[in-house]
């Protein structure tokens, strides 16, 4: 275990902050001899004027992706905990989205939100609605990006929450009948306080999938137009494999970012699960 660590865990770590603190360009990259900078890809990055929008974009596409995939996913999970018929052939119906490819996810979303062919825009040409520019608007391509995001990542919520739901006791709510409270309040006073391990749980394992996503958006949009839906992992990418220059070190600069982010989510995750432990 300890053999595994080190290889797949640590020394990409190490690798990664040691490119973020060189000049690496290909030739040295090559050769090894890269020369020692320090921080200064570092401040390179935090003063480049992408820096805060993609700041930004990372963020929205971060909550909202969250809240929306979270909520749509436990009100599902609250409709199949309840067996009826159909109940299996439809939640593994949901699990589409989670099965198919990312590559097959976003070509898909892009045909369907493309502004000439696309199904969206003919359905709201039916309705009597103008035509959007989902991908190719500043205005919109962040909105697409995240619409398809949380499509994709409703699944995951789904079975996490409704195992979680399964494993409360039927008994409690039986109880909680018997003594007159009705179905929305014994859920949010009773079941969702249950819930809120499998619940914690799910928002951070959602949180760091989310930080990284970089496929979605670069099929959809490659972080634009005009840099209009650019996140910290799509730029990360374009410094260091898009560009016929690449710059490695600002690239993992970029990256380690990214899990710092992600640790500090960790963190916030460990404290607020030991206030909630029994003592």
């Amino acid at each position: 275990m300890t053999a595994y660590l080190l290889a797949f865990y640590a020394y990409p770590l190490y690798r990664n902050l040691d490119l973020s603190l060189r000049n690496y360009t290909v030739e040295s990259f090559v050769q090894g001899d890269a020369q020692f900078t320090g921080w200064a890809n570092y401040a390179a990055v935090i003063h480049d004027p992408t820096f805060l929008p993609a700041l930004l974009h990372t963020i929205v596409f971060t909550v909202v992706s969250l809240v929306f995939q979270f909520s749509i996913g436990l009100a599902l999970a609250v409709f199949f905990i309840r067996n009826f018929r159909l109940s299996g052939v439809l939640r593994a119906l949901f699990l589409v989205p989670w099965l198919l490819p990312l590559i097959v996810s976003a070509s898909t979303w892009s045909w369907m939100l493309d502004s000439d062919s696309g199904i969206v825009n003919a359905v709201l040409h039916y309705i009597g609605i103008g035509p959007v520019d989902w991908l190719t608007s500043p205005r919109w391509a962040l909105t697409s990006v995240i619409i398809a995001n949380i499509w994709i990542g409703i699944p995951f919520n789904l079975v996490v929450l409704y195992s979680g739901l399964q494993a409360i006791p039927a008994d409690i709510n039986e109880a909680a009948a018997i003594d007159g409270a009705n179905g929305w309040r014994a859920f949010w006073r009773i079941t969702f306080p249950l819930l809120r391990p499998v619940s914690a749980i799910t928002l951070l394992l959602g949180l760091i999938y989310t930080l990284k996503v970089f496929d979605i958006i670069w099929i959809m949009t490659e972080g634009g137009p005009a840099g209009a839906s650019m996140t910290f992992a799509t730029w990360s990418y374009q410094l260091g494999f898009a560009n016929m220059l690449p710059e490695f070190g600002p690239s993992a600069a970029v990256g380690n970012l990214l899990i710092v982010m992600a640790l500090v989510a960790g963190l916030i995750y460990i404290r607020v699960q030991r206030r909630y432990q029994p003592r």
